[in-house]
């Protein structure tokens, strides 16, 4: 690695190596869906859910998942304000319509207060994205949805290895979400993961997945019009690899994450809170600068040798989604998203980075922020 701090990356070790090169000599012929199905019934067992379908990636995941729930035109499918495109983006794949959704000022996710204001009879069901690691009140958000007839789908894209009362991410959804990013905790160098626990929600995946041929049946016949939306067995190897390293790699981020918080808190920048009953695995390191927009400190640490990221922007205001109905309302009504977008970034969290290298992030950090407070006096 060069002298420059990167943001994000994955921890590879010489047991990923063996995995891939595993896959690359023996995962054809009879063995070529051995590894693809080895790390669905793992991750599997580590969730919680019966069902578990390899993708290529976790907005593939997200797209079946509605399709399997038959969300069309006419409904409305609630999501936070504050998250990536990705989370959002499926849901106009299959006709519906984005309800952008305020979010907690402290776990910066979905809370139940702010989702029944959105709810109306027209929603169909909830994503819930456990932004940065953090999980929401998950035993609450299901007693408001499930009297309802509301499916929750927990995008857990960027929160494995958390736990939220006991219970890991992505175990609470009716289907649950993961991402295999490069970024990610758990990396297949991309790739994704849907958890369900119907057997006939699962059937209906496993049909759309394969170009819509039913799993089985006969060669090359067509049910209906599907996708290609396989993960493939090189890729299925690393994840697989990279799951067994599971608890090391949480705590190579939550070590992270207390370096940060040793630093940074004193000088009254909190990262990453951990109300009761959350385990964070603290996907990204994020604070939020008081009075000083994002991107100000993140070119200031980039002329400093260091990446960074930007909070996510409000999804409605992007302007992908600017000139729809429910956005511009959402840009009324969501003022916290709005508020932690501003002066939020995520800092180097890459598992490879030394306490001396978080030392010089810290440094450059709290020096910007006096530097930069005083040109604009």
């Amino acid at each position: 690695m060069s002298g420059r701090i990167p943001v994000a990356g994955p921890s590879i070790t010489d047991r990923e190596v063996a995995f891939v090169l595993e896959a690359v000599r023996h995962g054809w012929y009879d063995q070529a869906n051995a590894f693809q199905e080895r790390f669905e019934q793992a991750m599997a067992k580590h969730v919680g859910l019966p069902y578990a379908v390899s993708l290529p990636s976790c907005t593939s995941a997200l797209h079946l998942a509605l399709l399997a729930l038959r969300v069309g035109p006419g409904d409305e499918v609630i999501v936070p304000d504050l998250t990536w495109i990705g989370s959002a983006a499926p849901i106009t794949y299959v006709g519906a319509t984005p309800v952008f959704c305020d979010v907690d000022p402290v776990t910066l996710c979905l809370t139940p207060q702010a989702v029944e204001a959105c709810v109306t009879p027209r929603t169909r069901a909830v994503i819930s994205v456990d932004l940065y690691g953090a999980m929401p009140d998950y035993a609450a958000l299901r007693a408001l949805l499930w009297p309802k007839g509301i499916a929750l789908i927990e995008d857990a894209a960027e929160a494995i290895g958390s736990t939220r009362d006991g219970v890991p991410a992505g175990g609470w959804g009716d289907l649950s979400v993961f991402s295999f990013h490069g970024s990610k905790t758990v990396t297949t160098g991309e790739g994704g993961m849907l958890l369900l626990r119907d057997p006939s929600l699962h059937a209906t995946v496993l049909t759309l997945r394969e170009h819509g041929r039913v799993p089985g049946g006969r060669l090359f016949w067509n049910e209906q019009v599907g996708f290609k939306y396989r993960m493939n067995g090189i890729s299925a190897a690393l994840g697989l690899a990279q799951l067994g390293r599971l608890g090391e790699l949480v705590a190579l981020r939550r070590q992270l994450w207390t370096w940060y918080r040793a630093r940074l808190e004193p000088h009254g920048l909190a990262v990453n809170p951990e109300p009761p009953g959350l385990f964070n695995s603290v996907w990204m390191v994020t604070t939020l600068l008081p009075d000083l927009p994002k991107e100000t400190m993140i070119r200031w640490l980039i002329a400093e040798g260091i990446d960074s990221r930007p909070v996510f922007y409000p999804l409605s205001a992007l302007p992908a989604f600017e000139a729809w109905p429910s956005a511009q309302q959402a840009r009324q009504r969501n003022r916290v998203a709005a508020q932690v977008s501003a002066g939020g970034i995520n800092l180097p969290t890459a598992p490879v980075l030394s306490e001396a290298q978080v030392d010089r992030v810290c440094a450059r950090l709290l020096t910007g922020l006096s530097t930069l407070r005083r040109k604009a006096a």
